[in-house]
């Protein structure tokens, strides 16, 4: 596996927008990478719009592209997420990448490049706040990214008493990220193999009986049965149907793993959240879950 390098002070980064156009303007966002030392290069894409994505296609392209050849930037953050990553997927080259990877940063539809790199070249990538989420984020979520991204972390805790997770140890690779869009690449060429791996899911406004059929793909696709372990981020603004559902979130998932032995892990602090901590996918880790708290060590 090939890793990209820590950044330092003095590094480039880009800022691209793979999916969806930005609204708001991103000026406080650049204060802070810049404030961490970081000298920030904006993609077109950032201040374009065709529709509802940033800028056409083939600019959405090219702009992730440009950003993914050019030797003196060693991270590519996306500005957002929304939908539009998977319209350009399969007309980027990856060969120079490859040779030199750089930290991808971002979540939600970011999904699509997490999967895609990952199933492809098992190069790590960063599920973490993009700049379009930095000003209503935490301050811990803000120094989670940049110590993950400045490789300053190597064990996450975290406690939570809202619902019991399943106790277990477990040693694997973490890959994964929004469910819809895991739930969308299944049998595509973005498609990872769950086999042996800690899947971290998580989404937004959905409704439960969505979140159902999405984990019933996954568990009739034979991802699920293989896992060496399971961590549940944010599942926020959900929506229920009239009548009820009937089931919570942690329900509805624990009947699709109650076979299985491995350990369950609710309410990680990543997501579509203001607390929204990183995780480097596609990064050996082990896993302790107890009732009540999870750590997570990088090795």
């Amino acid at each position: 596996m090939k890793t990209p390098d820590f950044l330092k002070k003095g590094d480039t980064v880009a800022i691209v927008c793979p999916a969806s156009y930005i609204k708001d303007h991103i000026k406080n966002s650049l204060s802070i990478l810049n404030s961490w030392g970081l000298d920030v290069k904006i993609g077109e894409t950032v201040n374009a719009q065709h529709h509802q994505f940033a800028g056409t296609d083939r600019l959405r392209a090219s702009d992730l592209q440009n950003a993914l050849d050019m030797p003196n930037i060693k991270a590519i953050f996306a500005a957002r997420g929304g939908y539009g990553t998977v319209r350009i997927i399969d007309d980027i080259n990856f060969t120079n990448f490859v040779k030199k990877p750089k930290w991808i940063i971002g979540f939600s539809d970011i999904t699509v490049l997490h999967s895609h790199i990952h199933h492809n070249f098992n190069i790590p990538t960063v599920h973490g706040q993009m700049p379009k989420s930095f000003d209503n984020s935490t301050l811990e979520a803000l120094d989670s990214l940049r110590d993950t991204l400045f490789g300053n972390i190597q064990i996450f805790q975290h406690k939570q008493t809202v619902f019991l997770n399943r106790p277990g140890i477990a040693e694997g690779q973490i890959i994964g990220g929004n469910l819809a869009i895991l739930h969308s690449l299944i049998g595509s060429q973005s498609d990872m193999n769950y086999e042996g791996k800690i899947l971290f899911i998580e989404d937004v406004g959905e409704k439960m009986y969505n979140i159902d059929r999405m984990l019933w793909t996954l568990k009739r696709a034979n991802k699920l049965e293989g896992l060496a372990g399971l961590i549940i981020g944010s599942f926020s603004s959900m929506k229920d149907s009239t009548p009820s559902f009937g089931q919570s979130i942690e329900e509805i998932i624990l009947e699709k793993v109650q076979e299985y032995s491995f350990p369950v892990a609710f309410h990680y602090p990543a997501g579509h959240i203001e607390n929204n901590h990183s995780l480097i996918l596609g990064k050996q880790v082990k896993m302790h879950v107890d009732k009540h708290e999870i750590k997570i060590l990088y090795i």
